[in-house]
């Protein structure tokens, strides 16, 4: 494998919704540029970037890939992403080591929810970006409906010649060509003058090209207006610059499928796509403080790189992608972590076509990837010279949006359970996991079911264990309404000595949040002073196994406001018990009740669809607070809505909002439950006390 200096790398994300044909794309500039051995094919599991048992099961892209085209004398690392939203962590991966992006539409579909997500997300990173219009060879494909739909600053420079059944050739803009391909999937092509049938769409779009580059540069527009013409060269240059700033997308078109306008794509991928060494200044900070520093990306500079992706196969082991973003690296290098802050040795550095993994002795800046078996990195890990310590931007991973509780499937597995999901989330940081000890259950947390379901099947296929998916508990909370006293008197007598305790207690309820507080009003010494903290404790251990239904009791105050005492049968046993009892007693005359958490909800949604929202939140006994324009189309909505009613609304967001609407959600406080609704959960706590034969 030859070793590319930075300025001959290309680092291209390919992006786009699901079943737009990201992965067929990648798969056909590798095997056109003669860099991989076979074009496989999605449905039929031998795709050169979809190969883990999980994506050929489920036919989708679930994991991000890295393959490579060597072409134009430059190595273009195609970064393959996967389409549907559940994950999206793998995206924000993949674009935070890319230099530009290729935007991949379906012609026939056009524009749908994660086309503009994904968009979203290379704007974030500041990425040039192209566009690449597939499967025009498809019933219904419609370029121009396409075309339009995709956003300001889109411009084509290659049009199709004939569409769906009669797609057989491109037109490039910049050459004045016609590419007139074969029959077959072969690539092959003749290159000719523009056909009479598509001469007029030509002139059109060759004219808004034109114009459109020309305004991006004042001296351009200037000739431009004296009527002057622009060679290749000077229009590359411009439109080069113009997706530097963000200002052009490039639009391409083609079927990746029949091998038609990949390679032309190709070739402007080398020709418009920055290089690392074009790209801007990297920011990092110094290890161990804040100080901003800013890093060359050339070889010269002293060495920066970041882990995006960790991965782990049975008979294989942990596999670490890493960017080099200044110096290089050599295979058996040692480098220090400036994250975890320990060192690190890189044997048997490498690059990955697909799932093959071919070794080679160093990579330059710029340049992408793998090592096996690190000692102790992981995905967000820095790398670097142990003398001048700096640590790189971090992956800004999208948050978890939905949550589950699971279970073993088989007894006694929990702590292998453990083990196997910290292991997952070291490869996908957008799942995680805890175990909650108040609710007794395992959290799992995620970007959608299809998202944990995958993570659950990962987990039995790599670590041969399994669990199923369950609704999480709630943590209710009881508290009281009004105030209310009562005494709680302990005697016992054995035959030797007895226990005896004596108090009377006076509970008032707090406001929302302000907790519990003890108050000793205690007098004259009928309660001696060593026994008060044992009454206290009485009362809060009282508290935690709560009245209702079993549920923490909150926001009041207790105060001691009597009692008496036994001078040698008294204790702090004793008095505990007394404590427990007068509480117990106080609870019934004060008007007890159920609390809920709220959650502090804020949706994001197409204003077509900010009645639907709306009603569903209300139907989940939300309250909406708010909307407020969110910029392209789109409302954002705040309200508060009990966690019990949130189970599963992503997914049932993204129904009502034909998956364009997202969501976060923050802890808000507690509020009380409605009678009906907590008369059924106090009940079903009963009914769960008498299964486990406990009396409350």
């Amino acid at each position: 494998m030859n070793v590319y200096e930075s300025e001959h790398v290309r680092n291209l994300a390919v992006i786009g919704h699901g079943a737009s044909g990201k992965t067929t794309l990648v798969n056909a500039m590798a095997w056109l540029a003669g860099s991989c051995s076979r074009m496989g094919s999605v449905e039929d599991g031998t795709s050169l970037t979809d190969f883990t048992p999980d994506e050929t099961e489920h036919q989708i892209s679930i994991s991000l890939a890295m393959a490579y085209a060597e072409f134009m004398d430059t190595k273009v690392n195609l970064i393959d992403t996967p389409g549907y939203l559940d994950f999206a962590g793998e995206v924000v991966s993949g674009l935070r080591v890319a230099d530009s992006a290729c935007l991949v539409v379906n012609a026939v579909a056009g524009v749908e929810v994660g086309t503009e997500r994904v968009w979203e997300y290379a704007e974030a990173e500041k990425l040039p970006r192209m566009i690449f219009i597939n499967m025009m060879d498809k019933e219904h494909a419609d370029f121009e409906k396409v075309y339009r739909q995709v956003r300001d600053g889109a411009i084509p420079v290659e049009i199709p010649i004939g569409q769906g059944s009669d797609f057989h050739g491109i037109c490039n803009l910049f050459s004045e060509n016609a590419h007139l391909y074969q029959d077959g999937a072969t690539g092959k092509r003749e290159i000719g003058k523009i056909p009479d049938e598509v001469r007029a769409d030509y002139d059109r779009y060759r004219r808004e090209l034109v114009e459109t580059v020309a305004e991006t540069d004042d001296t351009l527009i200037e000739r431009y207006l004296e009527g002057e013409e622009f060679d290749r060269d000077e229009v590359i240059g411009a439109m080069k610059a113009g997706m530097a700033r963000g200002e052009l997308f490039p639009v391409f078109c083609g079927a990746a499928e029949q091998l038609k306008g990949v390679r032309s794509l190709l070739k402007e991928v080398v020709e418009l796509c920055p290089s690392p060494p074009e790209r801007p200044e990297i920011r990092a900070t110094r290890s161990g403080d804040s100080e901003k520093v800013f890093v060359t990306p050339n070889d010269a500079a002293p060495l920066s790189a970041l882990i995006f992706k960790t991965t782990t196969e049975p008979h294989v082991g942990e596999l670490s992608y890493f960017r080099v973003f200044s110096g290089q690296v050599e295979s058996g290098q040692d480098v220090y972590n400036s994250t975890q802050q320990h060192d690190e040795r890189l044997a048997h550095v490498g690059i990955m076509q697909g799932r093959e993994r071919t070794e080679v002795n160093s990579l330059k800046s710029g340049d992408i990837g793998v090592v096996p078996k690190l000692k102790a990195s992981h995905t967000g890990d820095s790398f670097c010279k142990r003398n001048d310590p700096i640590v790189l931007r971090e992956i800004d991973f999208p948050k978890p949006v939905i949550s589950v509780a699971i279970e073993p499937t088989r007894e006694g597995e929990e702590e292998k359970i453990g083990s196997a999901m910290s292991k997952l989330h070291e490869e996908d940081p957008t799942f995680v996991h805890a175990y909650n000890p108040e609710l007794g259950q395992t959290i799992i947390r995620g970007m959608g079911e299809l998202h944990l379901q995958v993570v659950l099947e990962r987990m039995k296929r790599k670590f041969n264990v399994s669990a199923n998916m369950l609704q999480p508990k709630i943590a209710y909370r009881e508290t009281i309404k009004r105030s209310g006293q009562a005494q709680g008197r302990y005697k016992k007598q054995t035959g030797g000595r007895g226990q005896f305790g004596d108090c009377k207690v006076r509970l008032i309820p707090q406001g929302r949040g302000e907790g519990y507080e003890f108050v000793n009003q205690i007098t004259g010494g009928v309660i001696p002073h060593k026994f008060i903290p044992a009454v206290n404790k009485g009362i809060q251990e009282t508290m935690s196994k709560g009245v209702l239904a079993g549920y923490p009791v909150v926001d009041l105050q207790v105060e001691l406001i009597d009692g008496s005492h036994h001078s040698v049968d008294s204790s702090e046993m004793a008095f505990k018990v007394a404590g427990s009892m007068a509480f117990q007693n106080a609870v019934g005359k004060c008007d007890a009740v159920l609390l809920e958490p709220i959650m502090e909800v804020t949706v994001v949604t197409p204003d077509e669809y900010l009645g639907d929202v709306i009603g569903d939140l209300n139907q989940r006994r939300g309250r909406v607070l708010g909307m407020e324009p969110s910029g392209n189309g789109k409302q954002k909505v705040s309200a508060y809505v009990p966690q019990a009613e949130l189970y599963r609304y992503s997914t049932s967001l993204r129904s009502v909002t034909q998956g364009r609407g997202d969501h976060a959600r923050t802890f808000h406080g507690y509020e009380e439950v409605p009678h009906d609704i907590a008369a059924k959960v106090i009940a079903q706590a009963e009914k769960e006390r008498e299964g486990a034969g406990i009396r409350h």
